[in-house]
């Protein structure tokens, strides 16, 4: 799923690439003449860009206690909690860093001056959305979840938003409890630099379903977006039928999940409820996007009866309220191949622009892929994110850490303890 266009897997003269890239000798069968042509056509990102999608990393569970109160400290070490790691991300697998960002210690992505140096200033970019993957959604309490997305958050703002100007944050939610993600929500969309709701792509049900509304009900009042990364619970197996052997199969079936989730979301009519919301699917891929919806909308017509509130075809709702990041890109590193691919997805405003850092999905700075035209880059970093993260308008200054990120809910009441740090209920 790389963009490097070298080569697969371990390479035979032993030159590093980006994981899963395609040689492109096996693709093309037109001329040497054709293909020298078409080489000439590199595509270098633009000053002011959004990068849509990084991680910065946890370093350690007990990273996350000063923001956790005198209850949950005690918790986590007499329970000797150690980390909260996700399987979706091994932290010594090769697709889950760049060599050259896999720092000499500790994860990648924890550090804010490597970020710096290897992604916000390398790409230029003027704004850049953070978007913490940690294993908060595997913990089966409401309460334990609730205490630690909340820690995680004001983590990000003291460590990461509060010292670059250029981050965004995204709000990290205890699906577990609706309630509690939508209190949370609201706690932190005080802060403007909050501007999205993270959930994950494989979770208890579909998220169309109607239980997940009042989050998006939020989320659509508050100017969020909502972005649904790859990445499992592990309540369920990540593949439909059943638990496989091997991290492939996982990392496969992520654009299966993400196919489902976009059905759930337009035929349960999430869109016809609330018009306004956005939702960006991130880290999806997006090659799979036209025959999908060629598919969902070929059946939609035959069985619409059953869902007449759908009452635009699919395609006209993925181009309203859906958006793609663009790392990693799972397409064949052909220029023409590719843009015929944007061709069939009939819109230019359907990619974001990501790094998807410190993830490995390509080498050096080919963080677009060759044959983009000067406008379609344009779309892709600027005008795009611009339009679907619309709180990137909006002033930031004037916040208040301790009043916002730290202090007690907009309610001041705790569904857990009754008061926001209380110990006991």
């Amino acid at each position: 799923m790389g963009a490097d266009s070298r080569c697969i897997g371990p390479p035979m003269d032993g030159r590093a690439c980006a994981p899963y890239a395609i040689p492109v000798q096996a693709l093309k069968t037109r001329s040497k003449e054709e293909t020298r042509e078409e080489t000439k056509i590199m595509t270098s990102p633009i000053a002011g860009g959004v990068d849509c999608d990084l991680h910065p990393a946890v370093p350690h569970l007990t990273s996350l206690l000063p923001y956790l109160n005198d209850y949950w400290r005690d918790q986590v070490t007499t329970r000797g909690m150690s980390d909260l790691v996700s399987q979706s991300y091994p932290t010594n697998s090769p697709i889950s860093s760049r060599p050259d960002w896999r720092p000499a210690q500790g994860k990648p992505g924890s550090n804010l001056e490597d970020m710096k140096a290897q992604a916000l200033d390398r790409f230029g970019v003027s704004y850049a959305i953070c978007n913490p993957l940690y294993g908060v959604q595997m913990v089966f309490s409401e309460d334990m979840a609730d205490a630690f997305c909340r820690a995680l958050n004001d983590w990000l703002v003291k460590e990461w938003l509060d010292r670059d100007a250029r981050l965004r944050g995204s709000i990290v939610i205890p699906v577990q409890s609706i309630e509690k993600s939508v209190a949370e929500i609201e706690r932190c969309a005080v802060d403007k630099r909050f501007v999205q709701v993270l959930m994950l792509v494989m979770g208890d049900m579909p998220l169309g379903k109607r239980a997940y509304w009042p989050i998006y009900a939020a989320a659509e009042r508050l100017g969020l977006a909502v972005g649904i990364h790859a990445g499992s619970n592990y309540h369920n197996p990540p593949t439909s039928v059943g638990w496989g052997s091997y991290h492939i199969e996982d990392y496969v079936a992520q654009a299966q999940a993400f196919q489902t989730q976009l059905t759930s979301l337009i035929v349960e009519g999430v869109f016809a409820k609330y018009p306004k919301l956005k939702m960006v699917m991130l880290e999806s891929g997006f090659t799979w996007l036209p025959s999908y919806l060629w598919r969902l909308h070929k059946f939609w017509r035959g069985v619409r009866m059953e869902t007449p509130w759908v009452d635009r075809a699919p395609l006209e709702i993925v181009r309203s309220n859906i958006r793609f990041s663009l790392q990693p890109i799972d397409a064949p590193p052909d220029p023409t191949t590719l843009n015929r691919l944007f061709d069939h997805m009939q819109s230019d405003e359907l990619l974001l622009f990501s790094t998807d850092y410190p993830h490995w999905q390509f080498d050096g700075d080919a963080v677009l892929p060759e044959g983009m035209s000067s406008d379609l880059v344009r779309k892709i970093m600027i005008d795009n994110p611009h339009a679907t993260y619309t709180r990137l308008k909006e002033p930031a200054h004037g916040h208040d850490p301790e009043k916002h990120a730290l202090g007690p809910r907009p309610d001041g009441w705790n569904p857990v303890f009754g008061k926001d740090h209380a110990q006991t209920k």
